[in-house]
This record gives structure tokens, C-alpha cells and sequence, in this order.
């Protein structure tokens, strides 16, 4: 199935302008999907793109953007919280529900995981999430910062952090808010079907993650184990995987015959 890519912008959480790829198969969409990627990651890292293109080719039409301050969107990472993300979210809907068809599938890959689940309810058309190796708590961010910068946040409130090979500068306000949220409420009024995707081996998020996520879920939930995958799923047979396996699940929860 061919496809088209287009780049598509909208305005994010603080009015800065937010730099999207819309990815579009053959012929009218038989849904339109919303992806979000990981922590300090872009809408161009290889998972994010890999998936997009798998579920392009079962049908899907496919947004993935960059969150305000990262890729080639404007504003500053300085600024943002994973409340900002999950406002992201609900503003890169309401754009596809404005300019095509609001999204469906909500897919988010580690943080961006826990982003979806958190920017569901806001999302009323979306029956169907799935998450990749998202942590439980938000705040398990923590986690990435060294000792000195969380030291250094604490007193002056704000810090550089080196990430994925990537300095960035933030703000003691990141991890107050990722610290105050709790997913448990949520995920028990869901009200959606679920898919957990996780590795054993997770080296950045420990895969007991996953089973806390599914079990404060409520039916219809399901898991997959990712044998063998790195967080970032790195491995294109392992993005390949998940797209496949997403692909196959979301037909019982998306609402178009052409999936049946």
C-alpha cells in the first residue's frame, strides 16, 4: 500500500506552533491513529517512525509530532511538563478532528505512554490505547537525572541535563509535576481497550511497569511481552513487530468493516 506523508502543524499547550508528520495510506483512512513519542525524543526517532509506516500499511492514517521544545517544534523544553505534554495530545486531536477525523488509536511509546493513558479521557472517539514500555508512575523521569542535577534543581530550580546523548536545560517544575500525578485513577476509568507492550529486558523501564498499568486497568486489556527489544525498540523487526501485532488488535476496537 502506498502512502503519503505530509507535514502538518498546530498550535501546542503555551501557543507555540508544533511541527507534525501526517502519514497517510491509499485511499480514505479506515482510522486515523495519534502517536506520541518518548522523553526527550522526537517524531523522527526510527520506533515512532517504523510503527507509523506499519500501520499505514494496514489502513491507518498516522499523526506523530514533536512535544513543544524537541525536534523542529517552537518553544522551550525548559518550559514543559508532562502536563504540557498531555495538553499536546489533546490539541494534536482536536486538529485531526478538525482538519480529517478525530483519532481512534492512541499509541504512546515510553513516557509518551504514560501521556496517552493520562490525555484519554480528553479524547472521547479514542476506543482504543496502547502503550511501549511506558513507565506507571511519570515520575519514574527521576530515574534519567544524575544525583548532581537533581541536587542543583532542588537548590536552584533549574539544571542541565545530558539525555540520550543530548543536553538539555530544565526545570525544577518537570519533575514536581511528573512526581504529583497518578495514573491509577485513571487507568481504572479508562474505559478503553488497552494494549501493553513491554520488553523483559527494558534496561530504562523496568517491566514491572507494565504489570502495574495492566492491572489497574480494567477488560478489555491485553499484554505482549517484547522478547528480546531494547526500550527504544532500535531493532526494525521489533518496531515491525509491534506494528503488526497493533495493527491485528485494534481491528476488534476501531469501528470501520474494512477492519473486520
Amino acid at each position: 500500500m502506498t502512502r503519503t506523508s505530509l507535514q502538518v502543524s498546530f498550535p501546542g499547550s503555551a501557543g507555540d506552533d508544533l511541527a507534525a508528520r501526517l502519514d497517510l495510506p491509499e485511499g480514505e483512512p479506515v482510522a486515523f491513529a495519534l502517536f506520541a513519542h518518548c522523553f526527550t525524543c522526537s517524531k523522527d526517532i526510527a520506533a515512532a517512525t517504523r510503527i507509523s509506516r506499519g500501520l499505514v500499511a494496514q489502513g491507518l492514517g498516522v499523526l506523530r509530532f514533536d512535544f513543544t521544545g524537541l525536534g523542529a517544534s517552537g518553544g522551550e523544553f525548559a518550559n514543559t511538563t508532562f502536563s504540557s505534554n498531555v495538553e499536546d495530545l489533546v490539541r494534536a486531536a482536536a486538529m485531526l478532528r478538525d482538519r480529517y477525523r478525530a483519532p481512534a488509536l492512541l499509541v504512546g511509546h515510553s513516557l509518551g505512554g504514560a501521556a496517552v493513558l493520562a490525555a484519554a479521557p480528553s479524547i472521547p472517539e479514542a476506543t482504543a490505547v496502547a502503550t511501549i514500555g511506558a513507565p506507571f508512575d511519570p515520575g519514574h523521569i527521576t530515574n534519567l537525572f544524575p544525583p548532581h542535577t537533581l541536587a542543583e534543581l532542588a537548590r536552584v530550580g533549574e539544571a542541565e541535563v545530558e539525555l540520550a546523548g543530548r543536553t538539555f536545560r530544565v526545570r525544577r517544575q518537570l519533575l514536581d509535576d511528573a512526581n504529583a500525578q497518578n495514573l491509577t485513577e485513571t487507568l481504572g476509568g479508562l474505559d478503553r481497550a488497552l494494549l501493553v507492550f513491554h520488553s523483559p529486558t527494558d534496561g530504562i523501564v523496568d517491566v514491572d511497569n507494565a504489570r502495574r498499568i495492566f492491572e489497574a486497568a480494567r477488560h478489555p486489556k491485553s499484554f505482549v511481552s517484547l522478547d528480546g527489544a531494547d526500550h527504544l525498540l532500535t531493532r526494525a523487526e521489533d518496531a515491525a513487530y509491534v506494528a503488526t501485532v497493533l495493527a491485528a488488535w485494534a481491528r476488534r476496537y476501531l469501528e470501520d468493516p474494512r477492519l473486520a
